[in-house]
């Protein structure tokens, strides 16, 4: 029994846990899994897109937590891009795909145009849900559907008044 106390311990697994973050000067802290996301617009006919025609709108969602309204009541979001259409409104797609865009809207469905705030939305002491929605829609009766894989990527900033 001597012998096992005095054995050399095994390495049973080993690694590291990062733990990284921001402090910013805000009423209200963005939940951890809203602040990247995902959303999957799915595969579309483009059939659907022709003419101008829109897909299914797929909600996300932007959640808050730990708001303290004492000074600010209201928040607007702002969508920007590298991958703007020719207008500039709508979020351009990368990848095989093309004669397509992505327009984001807010809870009640009107598009957010790229660079701009949204309507204020009232915020309330504690946690609180701001609603989007998105989907693809087609370029025009000028513009021809190519098949294909597609992909774009939008930032989000918050202001909050």
């Amino acid at each position: 029994m001597a012998a096992a106390a005095n054995a050399a311990p095994k390495d049973e697994g080993q690694g590291t846990v990062t733990f990284n973050g921001s402090i910013i000067d805000s009423p209200c802290s963005i939940t951890p899994d809203t602040i990247d996301q995902t959303v999957n617009l799915g595969q579309i006919s483009n059939v659907v897109l022709k003419d101008g025609g829109k897909s299914k709108p797929k909600n996300f969602q932007i959640k808050l937590e730990n708001c303290d309204t004492a000074t600010m009541k209201t928040v607007t979001t702002k969508f920007t891009s590298s991958d703007s259409t020719g207008n500039g409104e709508l979020l351009g797609i990368t990848g095989t795909a093309r004669g397509a865009s992505i327009a984001i809207t807010d809870g009640a469905g009107d598009v957010i145009k790229l660079g701009e705030s949204g309507k204020a939305q009232t915020i309330q002491d504690g946690n609180n849900v701001l609603a989007f929605s998105a989907y693809l829609q087609g370029d025009g009766a000028s513009s021809t559907i190519i098949p294909g894989e597609f992909q774009s990527i939008a930032n989000f900033s918050l202001a909050y008044q």
